[in-house]
């Protein structure tokens, strides 16, 4: 099992979140605010650690069998994002997605840190 921080189609509502087979939501949090935050093209968000300026970022932390990450989740992630570890609020860390390093595609990346969550 592990902890997965989610902010985007895999939340409670979302598109992606048959994908989590039932695994336990933990807490609605946020992210330390080390973090600016993307849409990428429209089509989902995305996490970038940043030395200065961040925000915190609200999402969901699930408690996830890693097989289940490895094949029903990862494989459903747009090639724009990786699988990282994160720091939450609390000052724990967990695992999530964040933007590819460097950046992969020439897809458009719009800053929408000032939201604070992911509105599709």
């Amino acid at each position: 099992m592990a902890l997965m921080f989610l902010n985007g189609g895999a939340m409670r509502g979302g598109p992606l979140h048959h994908l989590l087979g039932g695994a336990p939501l933990l807490a609605e949090t946020e992210t330390a605010p080390k973090y600016r935050f993307y849409s990428v093209g429209g089509r989902c968000p995305a996490l970038a650690p940043v030395a200065h300026g961040g925000a915190a970022i609200a999402g969901e932390l699930y408690d996830l069998d890693l097989d289940l990450l490895r094949d029903s989740l990862l494989p459903a992630e747009p090639p724009e994002l990786e699988l990282g570890v994160i720091e939450l609020a609390d000052g724990g860390s967990s695992l999530a997605m964040l933007l590819r390093r460097p950046v992969t595609s020439h897809v458009p990346l719009i800053d929408i840190t000032a939201q604070g969550r992911w509105v599709s």
